[in-house]
This record gives structure tokens, sequence and C-alpha cells, in this order.
């Protein structure tokens, strides 16, 4: 689960993270009232979306659509940001109502953008340096990373590729956690002396007892500044939790926001489907989450596209995959099905049920491929054949790639 910037710093308050003050707001006037209770002279009225690059991001109806397509590709284009400075109480309600209830579109939104509904208001500081800080958890060496660059801000992801050698990390100890020598040690090698690298140690320590204590999946500072008074603070914030360990903490569940999130996945959730919306023509339905990769890859390899993961479980009923299969249908880019079922607990004459059921209820308006092995094999083939839909039965996944990817390029 992700939340927005001003939710994370609040979260973050909790663990003694240094910050700068600021508030949220959903008005121009609740803007210009935060901005009131604010030091100035300078404020910093920040759009709240679930997506970087806000600050080179671009506003619907403010540019030409050329522009918006720089936005989109993460390239320098004209017009005004979602990040902006004011000096003055009127200039903040001004961007406020410039900014609030537009469309703005980043690099990691891509060229739809997402609806700005609440702005965060903060308190300007003296920047001397900028850095990169984040900390999640590397599946390769089973522990949380903490990784940080002396090259933060909007091009960190240049940094990643080009220069990789410039991004330091250190591992936390599972028993003992992080230590304060490893937090030292990547200090210096950030470049930090003294009561500075002191001021970092205490800010690498804060991160990872907020990470831990509220069982987050990442944390990211970006950037993460220190002042010119020497001073070290998270200037931005991002947070995303385990959804598993949601339980534990309702006042973080109760951060989501929905208007963030895709509404199928939502739709998927309710019914403990694993879905992911993607950018492809093929939805794809299929047990397991190795099988669900395995699947969208040779989808790719046989010239198609993906457009969604989606990951029934081992044990779903017919009513699932009858909703799952209706989330896939949804999507108007769907432009064909592939259906690839394993089965060991799932039964192969449940997903045919569950099929059945589904494209009775729906219709079929796009080619079905679907490809079964394993239990009750036989008898799920059976019950598609003698359904009297159109759908195309495969045994083979290669068959069953070829047979889709075909079926949409001709339909196209």
């Amino acid at each position: 689960m992700k939340i927005h910037e001003f939710q994370a710093k609040e979260l973050l308050r909790r663990y003694n993270v240094p910050l700068l003050s600021g508030g949220a707001a959903k008005t121009p006037l609740e803007a210009a009232a935060v901005a009131q209770t604010l030091p100035g002279p300078i404020w910093v009225v920040k759009s709240q979306i679930h997506a970087g690059g806000r600050g080179m991001g671009r506003f619907v109806g403010d540019v030409s659509d050329a522009e918006l397509d720089k936005a989109s590709k993460g390239e320098k284009a004209e017009g005004k940001g979602g990040v902006r400075l004011a000096k003055s109480h009127a200039e903040v309600r001004d961007a406020a109502a410039a900014m609030l209830g537009k469309r703005l579109v980043t690099k990691q939104t891509g060229r739809e953008g997402r609806d700005v509904g609440t702005l965060y208001i903060e308190g300007g500081c003296e920047i001397a340096r900028e850095l990169y800080l984040a900390m999640l958890l590397d599946r390769t060496n089973n522990r949380i990373l903490l990784m940080a660059s002396s090259e933060g801000g909007v091009e960190i992801e240049e940094t990643a590729l080009h220069r990789p050698e410039a991004i330091f990390k250190v591992w936390a100890d599972p028993i003992t956690g992080l230590g304060a020598w490893q937090a030292r040690d990547m200090g210096f090698h950030l470049g930090f002396k003294g009561k500075e690298n002191a001021a970092f140690v205490k800010f690498a320590l804060a991160i990872y007892d907020a990470y831990v204590g509220l069982d987050c999946s990442m944390v990211e500072i970006n950037p993460l500044v220190v002042t010119k008074q020497g001073e070290v603070i998270a200037l931005d914030a991002k947070m995303t939790f385990d959804d598993n360990a949601l339980y534990r903490h309702p006042d973080v569940e109760r951060m989501r926001d929905l208007h963030e999130e895709e509404p199928a996945e939502i739709e998927a959730a309710k019914w403990n489907l694993s879905f992911v919306k993607l950018d492809g023509d093929i939805g794809c339905l299929v047990n397991g989450a190795g099988l669900a990769m395995s699947t969208m890859d040779i989808i790719k390899f046989y010239g198609g596209d993906p457009a969604n993961f989606l990951d029934v479980g081992g044990g779903a009923n017919a009513e699932q995959v009858a909703a799952a299969f209706r989330i896939i249908t949804r999507d108007p880019n769907v432009k064909g099905i592939l259906v690839n079922i394993f089965g060991g607990i799932m039964k192969c004459d449940t997903i045919a049920d569950g099929v059945i059921a589904a494209v009775k209820e729906v219709g079929l308006k796009v080619p079905l491929v679907v490809r079964l092995q394993g239990t009750n094999v036989e008898l799920g083939r059976e019950k598609l054949a003698s359904s009297g839909l159109n759908i195309v039965t495969v045994a083979h996944l290669e068959e069953a790639a070829e047979a889709i990817v075909s079926a949409v390029k001709k339909g196209a």
C-alpha cells in the first residue's frame, strides 16, 4: 500500500525523523491558512499524488500535448510543474488554485496523469546539498538494505543506471538491526564530517526504526538535504507498506487513498486475487505467481503484450475465477484473453466452470485461448468443449501463446 507525502511525514515525525513544518490543504483558502502558520519568507506548494517527478510534471490544459508528452518521458517541458515556490500567502493561494482539480502528468504517471485533490504546504529552507536515501528489503540477501547516494534529486534514476558505483549500500543485521557504525561509515562515504555526520547517523537510525516499526516495504527520501545550518532533513518522503501486516497498523490502513489506485486492482483485492494492470492488449488469467510471470514472458516472446498480471491462487473457486474474468474483460484495451492453468490444488474443471459462467454472464467479444494441465484436466476440457462457446483449448503453453498472439494480431 502507498500513501501520500504528507501522510508519510506524519508517520516519520513519530520516529523523530527531522522534517520541515507543513500541512495538507484541499482548497486554496486552506493552503493560504496553512502557510500563515509556517515561517517564511518562502513556502513550497506540492501536489499530492502517488507518483514521483512531480516538479518536472506538467498539468493537462496548461501546456500543449507535445509538452505533456515530454513531461511523461521525464524530459524538461515548458510550463509550471506540480511543485511550486511562493513568496507570499497570496502566491500560495494562487498556486493552489492553479493546481487543485487538475491532472498532473509525470514520468511515473504516464501520459494519462493523475488528478490532484490535495496539496502539501511546507516552509522553505536554505539547501546546501541534496542526497538520496532509501530503505527496502533486499530479497537476494534477505536483509533490510539502506542505500544512499550523494547525487540525489530528480536524476537518481540516471545515477543508478549510468553510475551505480555512486550508490552506497549497507545491510542491517536481522537480529541486532542497523548499527550506528554502519550509518557512520556510510556518512563518511557521502562526504559528511563532524556534526553533520552525527546528524546523518541519527537520521538513518530513525528511518530504520520507522521502517521496522511500521512494517514498511520501502521508505524513500529524495531529496535528503543538508541545510546551510548543517541540519539533515527529509525534504520529500515516500513510503509503501507490506499489505500482509496492515492488520497491525489500522491507522496506516486508514491512510489508503482509493482514488490513487487502479479500480480493477481494488476489485481484485475484494476477491483475494493478485492483479496488476499493464499496458498491453492480451489479458492473462493464471494460477500461481511464477506461472503468471512465465505466461507474460512467453506472450512477449511470441510478439504480444500482456494487459495484466492476474494470479487467482492455488485454491480459487469458480466464483473467484468468474470475478477474475470479469475484471479482465472490463479493460477496453484487452483484445484477447489467455487462460493458463496448471492444476494441483486448483482443479481444471473448477477453472472451466468459472470461465463458462463468466463468458455467459459478460459475453465474449475477443478471442479466448485456454490451456489446461493437471488435476481433472480431461473433465475441464470436456466442459469447455461442450459449452457451445467459442473457446480455443490447447495442451501446451507455447501453442497457447502463439494462438492468442496470432488471434489478436488478426483481429487488429
